[in-house]
């Protein structure tokens, strides 16, 4: 009971910290726009279905019968606002914004993942290998020209990428069905060290799609489309839902693998998912913004402070502080004469504070 409370509060907290987040960061740019006009806009787009109904059409030219559902919507409210005001937001700050919200969101979730699983709170989302394996795709679409199946383009390359390093290192980390947290590690190192002379390699060879590769190399939010955010948004909360379902698991976990074994966890089957989900998870957020550093080791470790190890609250208060963390660095990166990468923007904060907590105060015990 005494979790819930706790956990209930801290969410409550920080999901209207994120509220206010996005509604400032909708409002800063060359064209500045009141908060309390952006919040208008938002709630103008919200609407609810009315009426449902189904209609019979033909496949293309083909005379296959299939039925089409149209629904009929309402909108909530009808604030009256500036016609450029609403354009301005809705059509270029806000998907930036949002996109930002999901993948800070994915990448202090997975860190948070990582850090539990490894027990060390040193651990970040990359520790398996999914930015380096997203990367590769990535730059290879880049700097090659390769063409995918599908018309997957940039952001499947990307995807796949990760997820085939992922497992990799997962298959490399594996013997007879158990999978050693420390080979699993060293695995990962050395895969990651192998995918980055893969990448310099091909820098090296890109000619004038260098500054294109080296900018998604930086993370950048930058092209960020409503399709990106509806992509990512129908995906994560269901990866998210099997996490929490594992937290428990992940608290046992953590007094190491021979007493989860004795209290009951299937250790190695537990340890597939969470890995499973986790790369799935890192490699979603990478693939429509790039490798974007700090997000997964700094929130998780700044939260494991606030609010202890217990990852019943953990996980989801390290999500959600990841969500506003990235939608304030991305506006930061926005907003100067020049935008820059955000990745960088993470760095430059990330890093010192970082620091700053390490002299202050002792890393937190997992």
């Amino acid at each position: 009971m005494r979790a819930g409370l706790k956990v209930g509060s801290w969410s409550l907290g920080l999901t209207a910290l994120l509220v206010v987040t996005v509604l400032v960061s909708a409002g800063i740019g060359s064209v500045s726009i009141p908060a309390l006009t952006v919040a208008k806009i938002c709630l103008n787009a919200l609407v609810v279905p009315t009426s449902l109904s189904v209609h019979l059409g033909t496949l293309g030219a083909t005379d296959v019968v299939v039925p089409t559902v149209s629904v009929g919507t309402t909108h909530l409210f009808d604030f009256r606002t500036p016609e450029p005001s609403r354009i301005i937001v809705m059509t270029i700050r806000l998907p930036r914004i949002v996109l930002a919200a999901l993948v800070g969101f994915a990448l202090a979730l997975a860190g948070t993942v990582m850090q539990g699983f490894f027990r060390n709170p040193m651990a970040d989302p990359s520790i398996i290998g999914v930015s380096s394996g997203a990367a590769v795709g990535a730059v290879t679409v880049i700097t090659v020209g390769v063409s995918l199946p599908f018309g997957l383009g940039l952001h499947g390359a990307a995807f796949l990428g990760g997820l085939l390093a992922a497992f990799g290192i997962y298959a490399l980390g594996t013997r007879g069905g158990r999978t050693p947290v420390t080979t699993l590690l060293l695995a990962g190192v050395a895969v990651e060290t192998f995918l980055g002379a893969v990448i310099s390699y091909m820098l090296v060879q890109s000619g004038n799609e260098l500054r294109s590769a080296m900018y998604w190399l930086m993370g950048h939010l930058q092209n960020a489309s409503w399709g990106d955010v509806t992509a990512t948004g129908l995906t994560l909360p269901l990866l998210f839902a099997v996490l929490i379902g594992y937290r428990r698991h992940l608290n046992v976990l953590l007094l190491g693998e021979q007493d989860a074994q004795t209290l009951g966890i299937e250790v190695e089957r537990t340890k597939r998912i969470l890995l499973a989900v986790s790369a799935l998870v890192t490699a979603i957020a990478v693939s429509v913004s790039g490798v974007i550093g700090f997000v997964g080791l700094v929130v998780p470790h700044v939260m494991r402070l606030l609010v202890g190890p217990d990852h019943r609250i953990l996980l989801p208060t390290s999500a959600l502080a990841g969500a506003s963390f990235l939608v304030a660095a991305d506006t930061v990166a926005r907003s100067g004469p020049a935008q820059l990468p955000v990745g960088i923007v993470t760095a430059f904060v990330g890093a010192p504070f970082f620091l700053y907590l390490l002299r202050r105060r002792e890393v937190a015990e997992l």
